[in-house]
C-alpha cells in the first residue's frame, strides 16, 4: 500500500454515513492533513431544520463561503511533512444540497456564484462515497444525538442520496470510489477499518468503481 498514492482524498456520503469518522481514522493512521467541515458552528443550520423555506438560502451561502475559504487555505498551503490531505467533504456538495433546498431562482443565482469560485479550488485525486441505506443513516443520526437532526425525514435523506448519484453519473474526469458500508462498522471493528483502508489505497483508473466489501 502506497501512502502517497493520492495527494488529496475527499470522503463523502449522506448525513450520518460516517464520512467524518473515517476521515479522522485515516488522518490519524497516516499522519495526514485533515480538513473537516465546520458545520456545527453554523448558526443557520438549526434554524434551517425548523424553517427550511426561510433559511435555506442564507444557510447554503454560508456553507459555500466556509467551504471555499477552508479548502483554498488548506490545500493551497500543503504541509511537506504530511503525506497527503484528507477531507470529509467535497465542495460540490454545495450544489447537491442547494438543488434540494433552494427555489429555482435562488438555485440559479447560487449556481453562478458556485461556478465562479469553484475554478480556484483543486479537485481531489480520489473521491470516496460511502453508500449507506436510509434506515441505517437514521440509526446513525439517532445514535449521535444532534437535536436539530432528529426530525430529518426518510424522504429528505433519499433525495440527497439520489442527488449524489446524479452527480456521480455526470462525472467524466474523476476517480470515484463508491463503497457499500451497510454491513460494516469501521469505527468499532478494526478488521472493517483495515478492509476499508486497503480498498481506498489501491490505484484506480479515472471513472466510477463500485465496491461491496465481503
Amino acid at each position: 500500500m502506497k501512502e502517497s498514492l493520492y495527494n488529496y482524498i475527499a470522503i463523502e456520503g449522506n448525513i450520518g454515513a460516517g464520512k467524518t469518522s473515517l476521515s479522522k481514522l485515516i488522518a490519524s493512521d497516516f499522519n495526514a492533513k485533515l480538513i473537516l467541515e465546520e458545520f456545527e458552528d453554523n448558526s443557520f443550520l438549526p434554524k434551517f431544520y425548523k424553517d427550511p423555506e426561510r433559511y435555506a438560502f442564507p444557510l447554503e451561502l454560508s456553507f459555500l463561503a466556509e467551504r471555499y475559504q477552508q479548502l483554498k487555505d488548506s490545500i493551497s498551503n500543503r504541509d511537506l511533512f504530511m503525506p497527503f490531505t484528507v477531507s470529509d467533504y467535497l465542495v460540490t456538495k454545495s450544489l447537491i444540497f442547494a438543488r434540494k433546498t433552494l427555489q429555482t431562482d435562488e438555485y440559479n443565482l447560487y449556481k453562478k456564484l458556485f461556478e465562479i469560485i469553484h475554478q480556484s479550488i483543486p479537485s481531489p485525486d480520489l473521491f470516496v462515497y460511502l453508500h449507506v441505506k436510509v434506515e441505517n443513516l437514521q440509526r446513525n443520526i439517532k445514535k449521535r444525538g444532534r437535536e436539530y437532526e432528529q426530525n430529518i425525514s426518510d424522504e429528505y435523506l433519499t433525495s440527497i442520496q439520489e442527488s449524489y448519484f446524479d452527480f456521480i453519473r455526470q462525472q467524466t474526469g474523476m476517480r470515484i470510489l463508491i463503497i457499500d458500508t451497510n454491513e460494516m462498522d469501521f469505527v468499532n471493528k478494526e478488521t472493517d477499518y483495515q478492509m476499508i483502508k486497503e480498498i481506498i489505497f489501491k490505484e484506480y483508473e479515472t471513472g466510477v468503481h463500485r465496491i461491496t466489501p465481503k
